[in-house]
């Protein structure tokens, strides 16, 4: 291989549009890069998410390069890229709340199942950040929960699960993003926990990962100044990547970025001093995930400083032999099944039962004390359902029709439901409030309100007024509830996806028991 082509297997890259860009197939072509990475703008639907997969491995082949790694952060929950005609999971914390370590590899290999069928062959994913922090803005509902130990059991069946699959698992954020109040999207988050806190705790659940053999870990930009005074980025950090990571904890599958165009990294440093500090501290695998021109610019910047003398010719090919060595691994020579032949396998009925009893499992009520439900036919009922929206850059995008009223109308001939913004104004909640007087009983259905004082002031009013007849179900945060703790029913369901819709209300009706547990504390509930 020549210089070029090694340190092209050390890149990973994303595009724009729906079949392949001319932009990615000279990324290919020129440089043979080692992947691409698809978010939903690259997703019609399974059957051209497979067309695309062929196209994009046939232009590797043709330019003589490696198969590609086509990866995808498809944890399930909130943050998925494939959402329609596949088996969607719930997210970590939902499975979390249900308990079962049994559902988490079953989930874990039907989806991995199905992902390579189309043709993807590493998933960034379980999140396996331990969630000890309420105002955490980009990790919450996607971790197990606060306990290191649960979430590391939890996090190794979600690795066996996809690996069982064939699918390249990838274990995040290390050293650990649940302790954090800035989303690294946005900014450069700092840990300031000491290295015995952090071995205690959030590099528990990444030790046991290791231990059963994860392909790949992606590192976060977080900085730990216990592990580095510099206070650089983990990604960025020798101390981090090579002396902890690779040392103290002996672990030597892939290590790849988190992508090296959010603000913790492109604020503070330019993308080509970026993707070679990124190659000095240890990291195999640097993701750029939107920009052609600054793709070109970091690959161009590495190979020069190859042949400047500042990154040894050694220490790249060590990199690239771990990346070549997993991908004889897990196969991806291997070609893609034709549609026809692979279709009738893909978002299975029985796969789709699955992951609607795993949503079922998860459903928890905090507490019920006033004899609110379920609820009848013959109640006047008003639904106030907030309108999802994307909170942190890990979303992507988030458009569903379905509300839980979609579920909710056939059964309950007498419920009005309203949708109201995120952050309702005054007047609408005036609005509200007058709408309420003539109901039996009143049902929000929050999304972030943690996060939105005045969506927790409606709450707030709401009960202030109707006291016992208003009742909560938590969309996405469990932790809305400390903004309301007068409430007196309160419900969770992790997540707002259609599964969990429809689970929260079979439980409204009282057709199903809510079985589910906290996976962490809430400041009117313990952790159980």
């Amino acid at each position: 291989m020549t210089l070029r082509e090694k340190v092209g297997q050390l890149f990973v890259a994303g595009f724009h549009g729906t079949a392949p860009s001319e932009e990615i197939v000279k990324l290919i072509k020129d440089y043979q890069i080692s992947g691409v990475i698809y978010f939903a703008r690259n997703v019609e639907d399974p059957k051209q998410v497979h067309a695309l997969s062929k196209e994009l491995q046939k232009a590797a082949k043709d330019a003589g390069a490696a198969p590609l790694f086509i990866s995808i952060d498809q944890e399930g929950g909130m943050v998925a890229r494939i959402t329609d005609g596949v088996t969607l999971s719930p997210g970590n914390m939902a499975l979390g709340a249900g308990r079962s370590e049994e559902l988490v590899y079953e989930l874990g290999e039907v989806v991995g199942k199905e992902l390579r069928l189309l043709g993807i062959n590493m998933n960034y994913a379980p999140c396996i950040d331990v969630n000890n922090n309420p105002l955490n803005p980009v990790i919450g509902v996607r971790s197990y929960g606060e306990s290191e130990e649960f979430v590391a059991k939890m996090g190794v069946q979600a690795v066996k699960g996809f690996q069982d699959a064939n699918v390249s698992a990838v274990v995040k954020h290390f050293p650990g993003h649940g302790d954090t109040s800035v989303d690294s999207h946005l900014d450069l988050p700092v840990v300031p926990h000491d290295i015995k806190r952090l071995k205690e705790l959030e590099l528990v659940p990444f030790y046991e990962a290791f231990k059963h053999g994860v392909d790949a870990v992606m590192v976060a930009h977080v900085a730990f100044p216990s592990i580095d005074p510099e206070k650089v980025p983990s990604t960025l950090s020798r101390k981090v990547v090579t002396e902890l990571l690779r040392g103290e904890m002996g672990y030597e599958g892939v290590v790849v970025t988190d992508c090296m165009e959010m603000n913790a990294i492109i604020d503070y440093f330019g993308i080509e001093e970026a993707a070679i500090l990124a190659i000095e501290a240890g990291i195999d695998q640097v993701l750029i995930s939107h920009t052609f021109e600054r793709q070109t610019r970091a690959i161009e910047a590495v190979i020069k400083a190859v042949e400047l003398g500042r990154i040894s010719l050694e220490h790249i090919d060590a990199a690239v032999e771990r990346v070549l060595t997993l991908k004889e691994a897990r196969n991806l020579q291997e070609g893609l099944l034709d549609w026809d032949d692979c279709e009738s396998e893909i978002g299975t009925a029985s796969n789709v039962e699955l992951a609607q009893k795993a949503s079922e499992a998860s459903i928890t009520l905090v507490r019920e004390s006033a004899g609110l439900l379920p609820l009848a036919s013959k109640d006047k009922i008003l639904l106030i359902s907030v309108d999802p929206y994307v909170t942190s850059g890990a979303d992507d995008t988030l458009y569903q029709e379905v509300t839980i009223g979609s579920f909710l109308e056939r059964k309950l001939p007498k419920l009005t439901e309203v949708i109201s913004s995120v952050t309702p104004e005054e007047e609408d909640i005036e609005k509200l409030l007058l709408l309420a007087s003539g109901v039996d009983k009143i049902m929000v259905a929050t999304y972030q309100g943690v996060q939105h004082d005045s969506q927790a002031d409606l709450v707030r009013r709401l009960v202030k007024k109707y006291g016992d007849k208003v009742g909560v179900i938590a969309l996405r945060s469990p932790y809305d509830v400390d903004k309301f703790p007068e409430v007196s029913t309160y419900i969770l369901t992790y997540e707002s996806r259609k599964l969990a819709l429809k689970s929260v209300s079979k439980f409204l009706l009282g057709e199903i028991e809510a079985k589910g547990k906290l996976p962490i504390t809430l400041g009117t509930a313990q952790v159980n």
